[in-house]
């Protein structure tokens, strides 16, 4: 199986990707991955544009991932948790209905949770995972620590961002795709039929999508989720313009910003900013002019959208993908869709 998946990754190569191993474990590195480049024009442009904003993936250098684990681990962080138990009970049955398939995941991460579908595979016979994350870092970490825990388990990792590792996968079918954690709230309407456009096109008729969603509720709940008392995601936001100044040289003055999240019950979503008590001049290219970012002034840093499962639905069988089953919880705080590539 190792060999069949790795040639099937190596086949759809355009370019001359950097090959990792470790014990037990294959990364295949995207050329671009760590350049810098698309960091500093991104935030250049973004920065430039009114409303100003941040794009969220970069809050996951190796210090913002540490971050963001913590607040995983937060109680009133509900998220992580309901679905972590939403897979546990519903595992066996997912590797009943989805039976022997290649597991794929998107933004994989630490790869926590994805141990409980990865234990039912292998309790089933044979299981081969390919993670993808932008993270050559935590894909290292992760992928070493599955292959430890699981000596039978092929890994086989992709290191870079999602549409270039969807276009990997086309040749490997059986397929089930993992998109958990609700990351697809992070998307806005355009990103979200890009990337759904994306998954349409990477996926045979048959495939698997497993997509978690995180539900409407009260704001209550939402609102302490996304400002823990413990503090961790101000850490985690402000991270981002600290890990500006290591890799950038912004020089921005992070006792001057403070973080403020809040649900937008109108728009359906958790808006994340960083507030700016002062002026700041924010000077991306050492010869190039400083944005100047006023003093009350807020940038957009991330959203979390929460969804109907119906309208969800609706929309995905706009990208040819029907529903199969629906796992929730007891409060139906959280919702993971099993769908199919229709043919």
């Amino acid at each position: 199986m190792k060999n069949a998946i790795e040639e099937k990754i190596l086949a759809c190569r355009e370019e001359e990707w950097a090959i990792v191993t470790g014990d037990g474990f294959r990364l295949h590195v995207d050329p671009n991955e760590g350049n810098g480049i698309s960091f500093a024009e991104s935030v250049a442009v973004t920065l430039g544009e009114k409303p100003r904003w941040l794009h969220c993936r970069w809050l996951y250098d190796e210090i913002g991932s540490d971050f963001y684990q913590r607040i995983t681990e937060q109680p009133e962080y509900y998220l992580t948790r309901v679905e972590d138990r939403i897979l546990a009970d519903n595992a066996a049955e997912l590797r009943r209905v989805v039976g022997d398939a290649t597991i794929v995941e998107l933004g994989s991460g630490s790869s926590t949770k994805t141990r409980r579908i990865l234990e039912a595979w292998l309790d089933a016979g044979d299981a081969c995972y390919v993670p993808i994350d932008i993270s050559l870092s935590a894909l290292e970490q992760a992928c070493g620590d599955l292959a430890a825990a699981y000596p039978d388990l092929v890994v086989e990792g992709l290191a870079a961002e999602y549409d270039r590792g969807l276009r990997l996968i086309g040749g490997i079918s059986p397929l089930l795709l993992l998109f958990l954690g609700s990351t697809i709230g992070n998307f806005n309407d355009d990103e979200m039929d890009e990337f759904l456009r994306a998954v349409q096109d990477a996926l045979n008729p048959g495939d698997r999508f497993l997509l978690g969603l995180d539900l409407i509720k009260e704001a209550e709940v939402l609102n302490a989720a996304y400002n823990d008392a413990a503090g961790w995601t101000e850490r985690f936001m402000i991270n981002l313009l600290a890990r500006m100044n290591r890799e950038l040289g912004t020089c921005i003055p992070l006792d001057s910003v403070t973080y403020d999240g809040y649900y937008n019950e109108e728009r359906e979503r958790v808006e994340m900013y960083l507030r700016f008590a002062a002026d700041v001049d924010v000077r991306v290219a050492k010869d190039g002019p400083p944005l100047v970012i006023r003093a009350g002034e807020s940038v957009m840093v991330e959203i979390s959208r929460k969804f109907r499962v119906d309208a969800m639905v609706a929309k995905l069988a706009d990208f040819g993908f029907a529903l199969e089953r629906v796992f929730t919880d007891p409060d139906e705080f959280f919702a993971v869709l099993l769908l199919t590539r229709e043919r």
